[in-house]
């Protein structure tokens, strides 16, 4: 066997603009549930959640575009990707005490071990990174 292979599974959605971030949240739950996070990482199961949450509402509220999420897990890391049609890349605020906005990506890095933006030619994808705390 290859020792340098890795082996993974993975799922992706797709969730146009009119959907409910709550179906992507739903999803991803269903996901983590048959890797047995929802028992064993319940920790690391909502900061996902509140990450998908952000980076579809991002994509969503921001990008004016289609969600594309697609998570694969290594045995390592889950990693939890959004992809939509905006170049501009997303950056962490300071938070305002005029706008009840502006902290998704905060919470993203608060929440996540690592995340990180790849530009693509038709827009960009966010990419957040969890290693389970069980």
């Amino acid at each position: 066997m290859d020792e340098t292979s890795l082996r993974a599974v993975g799922w992706a959605r797709s969730l146009p603009l009119d959907s409910e971030v709550k179906a992507a949240r739903d999803w991803v739950r269903e996901h983590l549930r048959t890797l047995g996070w929802t028992t064993s990482a319940p920790d690391t199961v909502d900061a996902v959640l509140l990450t998908v949450s952000e980076l579809v509402t991002n994509a969503h509220a921001h990008a004016h575009s289609n969600a594309q999420l697609i998570m694969t897990w290594d045995d390592r890391c889950l990693h939890v990707a959004v992809h939509d049609t905006s170049d501009e890349v997303p950056a962490p605020r300071e938070p305002s005490t005029e706008s009840v906005g502006g902290r998704g990506m905060l919470l993203v890095d608060a929440l996540a071990d690592t995340w990180e933006t790849h530009p693509c030619p038709h827009g960009k994808t966010v990419v957040a990174c969890f290693r389970p705390m069980g």
